[in-house]
């Protein structure tokens, strides 16, 4: 049995780096959304996959919300650049898989 001490960072700096950029694409995703269109926030967003090999990003709304799926995938797209230029690293727009479900 493995013991881990409560203060102990259990990741490595790379994989820190990835989350924190999991984390801001994210962000950037929920408020482009939210601005960009009259929906709301998404009911959720999940990010899977290492941001710069290949990223899926599967993004939920409520039932009765009418989603325009080109604008709501232009707007990921977007936001993935945006994060990119902000973060100096390349995500291709191109290795990523977009799911919008309700």
């Amino acid at each position: 049995m493995k013991t881990v001490d409560a203060n102990a960072n259990v990741f490595s700096e790379s994989e820190l780096k990835e989350l924190d950029l999991i984390s801001e694409l994210k962000n950037e995703i929920m408020v482009s959304i939210t601005e960009q269109t009259k929906l709301g926030e998404p009911a959720s967003i999940i990010l899977s996959g290492h941001p710069i090999i290949e990223i899926i990003v599967s993004v939920g709304f409520l039932k009765d919300v009418k989603v325009d799926g080109t604008m709501i995938q232009q707007i990921i797209k977007d936001s993935i650049e945006k994060v990119s230029k902000t973060e100096n690293i390349t995500i291709s727009t191109e290795s990523t898989i977009i799911k919008i479900e309700q």
